[in-house]
């Protein structure tokens, strides 16, 4: 899989949309999870689509 897309950027271009969103929202959660030095992966799925999964410490582990 690719890095993380930069601010602002769309990963789908391909994919058929209204035009809605800024390309933020993976941007924003990778600046969250490493501010909780969390981990954060991404997958294409087979059938379409991207799985995002987020892993954060509990507080004081």
């Amino acid at each position: 899989m690719r890095t993380l897309p930069q601010p602002f950027e769309r990963l789908e271009t391909g994919r058929k949309t209204d035009g809605d969103g800024l390309g933020l929202g993976l941007s924003i959660v990778a600046a969250i999870v490493e501010a909780h030095h969390g981990t954060l992966s991404m997958r294409p799925l087979p059938a379409g689509g991207l799985e995002v999964i987020v892993v954060l410490r509990p507080a004081g582990g």
